[in-house]
Protein backbone atom coordinates (compact mmCIF):
# COMPACT_ATOMS: atom_id res chain seq x y z
CA UNK A 1 0.00 0.00 0.00
CA UNK A 2 1.68 3.42 -1.14
CA UNK A 3 -1.36 5.94 -0.15
CA UNK A 4 -4.75 6.51 2.29
CA UNK A 5 -6.87 9.11 -0.13
CA UNK A 6 -9.28 11.04 1.93
CA UNK A 7 -11.82 12.63 -0.36
CA UNK A 8 -14.93 15.13 1.17
CA UNK A 9 -14.32 12.94 3.78
CA UNK A 10 -16.57 13.88 7.06
CA UNK A 11 -18.13 12.22 9.89
CA UNK A 12 -22.09 11.60 10.16
CA UNK A 13 -22.15 13.29 13.22
CA UNK A 14 -20.52 16.59 11.64
CA UNK A 15 -22.74 16.88 8.71
CA UNK A 16 -24.52 20.14 8.54
CA UNK A 17 -22.59 21.83 11.31
CA UNK A 18 -21.53 25.70 9.51
CA UNK A 19 -18.12 26.49 9.26
CA UNK A 20 -16.16 23.48 10.06
CA UNK A 21 -12.39 24.44 9.44
CA UNK A 22 -10.31 21.33 9.68
CA UNK A 23 -7.33 20.09 6.97
CA UNK A 24 -8.72 16.91 6.54
CA UNK A 25 -12.29 16.97 7.37
CA UNK A 26 -14.53 18.01 3.88
CA UNK A 27 -10.66 18.30 2.01
CA UNK A 28 -8.89 15.94 -0.27
CA UNK A 29 -5.50 14.82 1.32
CA UNK A 30 -3.41 12.00 0.33
CA UNK A 31 -0.95 10.61 2.89
CA UNK A 32 1.99 8.78 1.71
CA UNK A 33 4.24 5.94 2.64
CA UNK A 34 7.34 6.25 3.92
CA UNK A 35 5.85 10.16 5.13
CA UNK A 36 5.46 11.13 8.87
CA UNK A 37 2.21 12.53 9.63
CA UNK A 38 0.90 14.66 13.01
CA UNK A 39 -2.82 14.93 13.43
CA UNK A 40 -3.12 17.87 16.23
CA UNK A 41 -6.34 17.57 17.31
CA UNK A 42 -8.65 19.51 20.15
CA UNK A 43 -11.05 16.61 22.28
CA UNK A 44 -14.53 16.35 19.92
CA UNK A 45 -13.59 17.14 16.68
CA UNK A 46 -13.03 13.47 15.24
CA UNK A 47 -9.03 11.77 15.88
CA UNK A 48 -10.78 8.23 17.17
CA UNK A 49 -13.16 8.20 14.58
CA UNK A 50 -10.44 9.27 11.57
CA UNK A 51 -8.30 6.57 12.56
CA UNK A 52 -11.50 4.09 12.84
CA UNK A 53 -12.59 4.56 9.67
CA UNK A 54 -9.04 4.41 7.83
CA UNK A 55 -8.52 0.95 10.11
CA UNK A 56 -12.38 -0.53 9.03
CA UNK A 57 -14.31 -0.11 12.24
CA UNK A 58 -16.50 2.09 11.59
CA UNK A 59 -17.97 3.85 8.19
CA UNK A 60 -20.55 6.44 9.51
CA UNK A 61 -18.63 9.07 7.46
CA UNK A 62 -19.27 10.68 4.35
CA UNK A 63 -16.98 11.23 1.36
CA UNK A 64 -14.42 8.38 -0.15
CA UNK A 65 -11.35 7.03 1.68
CA UNK A 66 -9.14 4.75 -0.46
CA UNK A 67 -6.16 3.10 -0.43
CA UNK A 68 -4.21 3.25 -3.44
CA UNK A 69 -7.02 4.59 -5.29
CA UNK A 70 -9.49 1.81 -4.19
CA UNK A 71 -12.66 2.42 -2.16
CA UNK A 72 -12.27 0.62 1.21
CA UNK A 73 -16.16 0.39 1.58
CA UNK A 74 -15.72 -1.74 -1.25
CA UNK A 75 -12.93 -4.06 0.34
CA UNK A 76 -13.65 -7.83 1.31
CA UNK A 77 -13.19 -9.44 4.87
CA UNK A 78 -10.60 -11.45 3.24
CA UNK A 79 -9.28 -8.10 1.96
CA UNK A 80 -9.53 -6.04 5.45
CA UNK A 81 -7.52 -9.00 6.96
CA UNK A 82 -4.85 -8.62 4.74
CA UNK A 83 -4.84 -5.17 5.92
CA UNK A 84 -4.75 -5.18 9.07
CA UNK A 85 -2.30 -8.51 9.08
CA UNK A 86 0.32 -6.70 6.46
CA UNK A 87 -0.18 -3.05 5.69
CA UNK A 88 -1.49 -1.04 8.61
CA UNK A 89 -0.50 -1.55 12.29
CA UNK A 90 -2.76 0.60 14.80
CA UNK A 91 -2.20 1.55 18.23
CA UNK A 92 -5.87 2.31 19.56
CA UNK A 93 -6.13 5.13 22.21
CA UNK A 94 -7.73 2.53 24.24
CA UNK A 95 -5.15 0.38 23.70
CA UNK A 96 -7.38 -3.07 24.03
CA UNK A 97 -5.05 -5.21 26.28
CA UNK A 98 -5.89 -8.25 27.59
CA UNK A 99 -5.61 -7.09 31.40
CA UNK A 100 -5.71 -10.66 32.81
CA UNK A 101 -2.63 -11.71 30.52
CA UNK A 102 0.84 -10.56 31.00
CA UNK A 103 2.39 -8.08 29.42
CA UNK A 104 4.59 -10.52 27.26
CA UNK A 105 1.17 -12.66 26.55
CA UNK A 106 -0.18 -9.75 25.34
CA UNK A 107 2.61 -9.11 22.97
CA UNK A 108 2.80 -12.60 21.45
CA UNK A 109 -0.73 -12.54 20.98
CA UNK A 110 -0.52 -10.82 18.39
CA UNK A 111 2.84 -11.94 16.95
CA UNK A 112 1.55 -15.57 16.86
CA UNK A 113 -0.39 -13.93 14.01
CA UNK A 114 2.28 -12.56 11.75
CA UNK A 115 5.32 -14.59 13.03
CA UNK A 116 6.91 -11.27 12.36
CA UNK A 117 8.89 -10.88 15.40
CA UNK A 118 11.57 -13.33 16.89
CA UNK A 119 11.24 -13.92 20.70
CA UNK A 120 15.23 -12.10 21.35
CA UNK A 121 13.76 -9.43 19.37
CA UNK A 122 10.47 -8.68 21.94
CA UNK A 123 12.91 -8.95 24.83
CA UNK A 124 15.23 -6.21 23.35
CA UNK A 125 12.00 -4.17 22.67
CA UNK A 126 11.04 -4.48 25.95
CA UNK A 127 14.39 -3.64 27.00
CA UNK A 128 14.69 -0.37 25.16
CA UNK A 129 11.17 0.80 26.58
CA UNK A 130 12.36 0.47 30.14
CA UNK A 131 9.71 -2.48 31.05
CA UNK A 132 12.07 -5.44 31.32
CA UNK A 133 11.26 -6.26 34.57
CA UNK A 134 7.65 -6.17 33.57
CA UNK A 135 7.41 -9.19 30.93
CA UNK A 136 5.77 -11.45 33.15
CA UNK A 137 3.48 -9.25 34.93
CA UNK A 138 -0.13 -8.84 34.78
CA UNK A 139 -1.30 -5.74 32.52
CA UNK A 140 -3.92 -5.14 34.98
CA UNK A 141 -1.01 -4.42 37.34
CA UNK A 142 1.02 -2.26 35.11
CA UNK A 143 0.48 1.57 35.58
CA UNK A 144 -1.46 3.38 32.39
CA UNK A 145 2.21 4.75 31.16
CA UNK A 146 3.56 1.23 31.31
CA UNK A 147 0.70 -0.60 29.57
CA UNK A 148 1.09 2.53 27.29
CA UNK A 149 4.51 1.37 26.14
CA UNK A 150 3.34 -2.63 26.15
CA UNK A 151 0.59 -1.45 23.98
CA UNK A 152 3.49 0.26 21.21
CA UNK A 153 5.58 -3.14 21.44
CA UNK A 154 2.68 -5.10 20.27
CA UNK A 155 1.41 -2.57 17.47
CA UNK A 156 5.33 -2.96 15.54
CA UNK A 157 4.61 -7.13 15.75
CA UNK A 158 3.40 -6.87 12.03
CA UNK A 159 4.46 -5.95 8.70
CA UNK A 160 3.15 -2.82 7.56
CA UNK A 161 3.51 -0.06 5.48
CA UNK A 162 1.88 2.80 7.39
CA UNK A 163 1.81 2.78 11.22
CA UNK A 164 -1.32 4.96 12.84
CA UNK A 165 -1.03 5.66 16.13
CA UNK A 166 -3.99 6.86 18.62
CA UNK A 167 -2.25 9.15 21.14
CA UNK A 168 0.57 7.08 21.30
CA UNK A 169 2.37 8.80 24.15
CA UNK A 170 -0.59 10.51 26.05
CA UNK A 171 0.30 8.97 29.46
CA UNK A 172 4.27 8.99 28.35
CA UNK A 173 6.87 11.49 30.53
CA UNK A 174 9.23 13.44 27.82
CA UNK A 175 12.11 10.89 28.31
CA UNK A 176 10.03 8.01 27.57
CA UNK A 177 7.95 9.79 25.02
CA UNK A 178 11.65 9.79 23.35
CA UNK A 179 12.49 6.52 23.83
CA UNK A 180 8.80 5.13 22.17
CA UNK A 181 9.34 7.43 19.51
CA UNK A 182 12.93 6.26 18.40
CA UNK A 183 11.55 2.63 18.46
CA UNK A 184 8.58 3.71 16.50
CA UNK A 185 10.65 5.22 13.84
CA UNK A 186 13.24 2.82 13.77
CA UNK A 187 10.71 0.50 12.88
CA UNK A 188 9.42 2.48 10.29
CA UNK A 189 12.32 2.70 8.97
CA UNK A 190 13.20 -0.75 8.49
CA UNK A 191 10.10 -0.88 6.87
CA UNK A 192 10.10 1.52 5.01
CA UNK A 193 6.08 2.53 6.47
CA UNK A 194 4.75 5.96 6.68
CA UNK A 195 3.92 7.24 10.42
CA UNK A 196 0.59 8.67 11.12
CA UNK A 197 0.23 9.96 14.76
CA UNK A 198 -2.93 11.93 16.33
CA UNK A 199 -2.55 13.67 19.47
CA UNK A 200 -4.36 16.20 21.39
CA UNK A 201 -1.67 17.45 23.51
CA UNK A 202 1.52 15.27 24.18
CA UNK A 203 2.81 14.08 20.83
CA UNK A 204 5.12 11.58 19.77
CA UNK A 205 7.99 13.22 19.55
CA UNK A 206 9.23 12.59 15.94
CA UNK A 207 11.05 14.99 12.59
CA UNK A 208 7.24 15.35 11.18
CA UNK A 209 6.78 16.16 7.25
CA UNK A 210 3.31 17.26 7.61
CA UNK A 211 0.82 18.85 10.43
CA UNK A 212 -2.86 18.79 10.13
CA UNK A 213 -4.87 20.08 12.29
CA UNK A 214 -8.15 18.16 12.31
Amino acid sequence: METIQLNNTLPCVFAGHPGIRSDIWLQDITLRRGTHYLISAESGTGKSSLCSYIYGYRQDYSGTIAFDGKDILTLTVEQWCDVRQHHIAYLPQDMRLFGELTAMENVELKNRLTGFKSRDDIRRMFENMGIADKQDSLVSKLSIGQQQRVAIIRTLCQPCDFILLDEPVSHLDEENNRIAARLIIGEAQRQGAGVIATSVGNHLQMDVDKIFNL
